[in-house]
């Protein structure tokens, strides 16, 4: 890896650090998105920084950034765009959606009905968007980073399973450590107020944000190229075919992962072995991603929930057997 490239990783992760305690594998895998211009999927309680991390990502490196609030009276034009007729020319005109970024954060995706969930396949899959008869190419790079509350909570939708296979990975936030969470308070006291039109609102980390950027696209193109060059070995290949063809004959999963979810390992184990300095991937990357590419694109099967298996089990029971 390049000095530049190495700076550059260095200073994204610690700018972001500085608004957000902790979530450093969290960083890690929206850098490993941005490098691999894959989808990613944060899941986790409200109040762990979902949002936050995101926003922080964007101010750090020079990208257009739009931002969804997914509710379930959102339209799938409210995302895309539509047709507008002009009164005064009698002709349509056509207005594009937020979805025309390079990075679109679709917060709370799973509180929108299915039929907006569905309106994002086309756009994740193929980064273009068809608008009446038009179809519109989406700028480059161009990626989604979502975030979903648990399914268990009151509003939500469970995302079908066409949809969990766009995101290459899939990364489920925990409460932060007992330091970590002192910290995010000791913060919380030195924020002060933000005073404007002779009134005054506390400030939240939101507000600390800086525009100052680190990286700009044609960095980011120099590091998403750098990742193409990363090495995977045949033995790695075959490795995570025989771990995704495991998933289809466990005698307790009753959908496996597809052949997409080979090509995502191999993705973002490029991209984490390039912001862990090797030009090379090893093991460590595959059982290090395992979680977060395979275990949002499997589902057990009712007998084995019925028992109380949990999808991280058997995946840990196949890298085992894999291994």
């Amino acid at each position: 890896m390049e000095t530049v490239q190495k700076k550059l990783v260095k200073d994204v992760r610690q700018r972001v650090a500085e608004v957000v305690v902790g979530q450093d594998i969290v960083v890690e895998r929206l850098l490993i998105a941005l490098f691999t211009g894959g989808h990613l999927l944060l899941q986790g309680m409200p109040g762990l920084a979902k949002t936050l991390l995101v926003q922080s990502i964007s101010k750090t490196i020079d990208l257009k950034f739009s931002r969804v609030q997914f509710t379930i009276d959102l339209l799938p034009s409210d995302i895309l765009g539509s047709e507008v007729l002009d009164q005064r020319t009698n002709e349509f005109s056509t207005h594009l959606g937020p979805i025309f970024t390079n990075l679109l954060l679709a917060d709370e995706i799973n509180r929108a009905a299915p039929k907006v969930q569905s309106a994002l396949l086309e756009a994740m899959q193929e980064r273009k968007v068809t608008i009446g008869n038009e179809t519109h190419t989406l700028p480059a790079p161009f990626l989604v980073i979502a975030t979903q509350n648990p399914i268990e909570q009151s509003g939500t939708f469970e995302l079908p399973e066409a949809q969990l296979d766009r995101f290459m990975l899939c990364h489920r936030l925990n409460y932060p450590a007992v330091d970590e969470e002192e910290e995010v308070l000791k913060r919380s006291l030195t924020l002060g107020l933000q005073k404007k039109d002779g009134g005054a609102v506390p400030k939240t980390a939101f507000d600390t944000l800086s525009d100052d950027v680190v990286a700009n696209r044609s960095d980011l193109v120099e590091m998403m190229a750098a990742v193409q060059e990363v090495h995977v070995s045949e033995v790695f290949q075959k490795h995570t075919v025989e771990v995704v063809r495991r998933t289809r004959r466990h005698p307790n999963i009753e959908l496996g992962g597809s052949p997409r979810a080979g090509l995502a390992m191999i993705q973002a184990a490029r991209a984490r072995a390039f912001i862990h300095d090797r030009d090379y991937v090893v093991p460590e990357d595959l059982y290090a991603l395992a979680e977060d590419v395979l275990l949002h694109r499997i589902r057990l099967k009712y007998e084995a929930l019925a028992e109380g298996i949990s999808g991280v089990s058997v995946l840990k029971e196949i890298l085992s057997e894999a291994g």
